[in-house]
């Protein structure tokens, strides 16, 4: 019998790791001060939403992302976000910054402003994209936030695993081949983490207006779902009924850029009923199912940092895979910064747990069940009699959590023994205690804060937002920090105005050039 991953793996000596490398991308909406979706361009003091290197913009002008560099420890990497937080909420006059993966108060699409990125043909092409989006799925949607975790282990790690497993590929096809192993049990496992990292249960009666939906009424302005995790994540939040016919593989490398590929070059006939302009306005970047790789919704990516112009596809067919994008997190309302240290070192054993374990390709029978758990898990998480299939099996979901986290125990021991602490015990353990007795995990925990409050999402959601803006401008920034953050705002302003001031091509000629490359 073939020696398991996880006993090679112990061949690993404490001086042969060097742990993970980390990052965080944290999305959020700004809201004036009645609780409304904000009006008002990105604040120039933020920089340039185009080329900032920390501080940009995601579907609106108003829903704001932070970017941490990449990290070796959840230390330094939540110092960062934070630091980059404490830095926007000084500058965000009277509004706030909204706490919750749901949005605040809105009134339509035509209430959710469209981020714009100047005059630069990337600049125009990011904005065109995102009218596609509009038109294609509404903004109601894209108003929604979420944390995206970018996970990687170094090349030393890499060249040792490689070593172990006797593989003679090249570094570049042994990485990639690695991460699809680890992705594919990620799909396998990802209802857990809506389980214990879900806090989208409720939302406000603006997002719902006029839409029909099967939510309950928790007060006048607020709706939930009676046993949802992650409305966020569910058939009112990032759904694309066009992308259901994908069926994107993520098996390997070469079949998942294929298929992506695929989806970028065949056209959808609703979108060819939209067309790429309306007069002389670019609506979309193209007809096709997708108009690039990013619109592509999935809980998990495969991602390799991409040169300026360069498509995500290319960048992984021509340097394989660098790193692993969780998608699927709901903020954390409780966090200022909407995530948690004990989240991020549970998800580090979760996902290197992952790359340890069997991991045989996924066929379609086992898609279609991997899909339903976690739809499930997301619509009906917090039912105590939610069952789930495993291994043709109906398991109810509290035993299938405890399973897993169970399995991960001698994981967390090791690393702690090669730490010489107790960091991934204690974030096992917490999520362990989270679903004992009464459940404690986010979604639980949002519902009991709002009743205990007496207010609904939009009050509860600005309250949070003033809580964790009060904090953190009392908490101030060290005048070395504050001056680097002035630096990159007025670097990432010239660099745009350069890019602006040197463009010739017409935007027509730049995207005919893009959509041939």
């Amino acid at each position: 019998m073939a020696e398991s991953r996880h006993s090679v793996f112990r061949q690993f000596a404490a001086s042969d790791w060097d742990g993970f490398l980390k990052g965080v991308e944290k999305e959020g909406l700004r809201v004036d001060r009645n609780g409304f979706v904000a009006q008002t361009p990105h604040p120039e003091a933020l920089g340039s939403a185009l080329t900032h290197p920390r501080i940009t913009t995601d579907y609106s002008e108003a829903l704001l992302e932070l970017i941490t560099p990449v990290f070796n420890s959840t230390e330094g990497m939540l110092k960062s976000l934070r630091d980059t937080h404490a830095f926007v909420q000084q500058n965000l006059g009277d509004e706030v910054f909204w706490a919750a993966s749901m949005p605040c108060e809105l009134d339509g699409d035509q209430s959710i402003p469209i981020a714009e990125y100047g005059s630069s043909n990337i600049g125009r092409l990011k904005h065109v994209y995102r009218q596609g989006l509009a038109a294609r799925y509404g903004r109601m949607m894209q108003s929604i936030a979420g944390a995206h975790y970018n996970l990687s282990l170094p090349d030393s790690f890499w060249e040792k695993w490689q070593e172990l497993l006797g593989n003679e590929d090249s570094l570049k096809d042994f990485k990639s081949d690695q991460y699809f192993w680890l992705i594919r049990n990620f799909r396998r496992r990802s209802w857990l983490l809506m389980l214990l990292f879900g806090a989208s249960p409720a939302l406000d009666a603006s997002f719902v207006a006029g839409v029909s939906h099967d939510l309950d009424r928790f007060d006048e302005r607020t709706w939930h779902g009676e046993y949802a995790t992650s409305l966020r994540m569910g058939d009112l939040g990032y759904h694309n009924n066009a992308q259901a016919s994908l069926n994107i593989c993520f098996n390997e490398l070469s079949t998942y850029t294929q298929t992506l590929d695929r989806a970028i070059h065949t056209t959808w006939p609703a979108y060819e009923a939209i067309g790429t302009r309306r007069g002389e306005q670019f609506i979309q970047i193209n007809t096709s199912i997708l108009q690039i790789e990013n619109e592509y919704y999935s809980a998990v990516r495969p991602k390799r940092t991409t040169q300026r112009e360069e498509k995500p596809i290319q960048a992984l067919e021509a340097r394989g895979v660098e790193y692993i994008e969780v998608r699927c997190l709901d903020l954390d309302p409780f966090s200022p910064v909407g995530v948690n240290e004990a989240q991020v070192d549970f998800l580090d054993l979760f996902l290197l747990d992952c790359l340890l374990s069997d991991s045989p390709r996924i066929g379609d029978e086992e898609c279609e069940r991997l899909d339903d758990n976690y739809k499930d898990v997301v619509a009906s998480g917090r039912h105590r009699e939610l069952t789930l299939c495993r291994g043709g099996q109906r398991t109810p979901v509290s035993e299938a959590a405890n399973d897993i986290l169970c399995q991960l125990e001698p994981l967390a021991e090791l690393l702690d023994s090669w730490r010489g602490d107790d960091t991934y015990r204690r974030a096992l353990a917490a999520q362990q205690g989270a679903l004992t007795g009464e459940w404690t995990v986010p979604s639980v925990r949002v519902l009991d804060a709002m009743r205990s409050s007496g207010m609904g999402h939009r009050e509860w959601g600005m309250e949070m937002a003033r809580q964790h803006q009060n904090s953190l401008r009392e908490e101030g920034l060290d005048a070395d920090v504050r001056q680097a953050f002035s630096a990159m705002t007025a670097e990432s302003l010239s660099e745009q105005a350069q890019m602006e001031n040197g463009e010739t091509l017409p935007f027509s000629e730049f995207l005919e050039q893009y959509l041939r490359s």
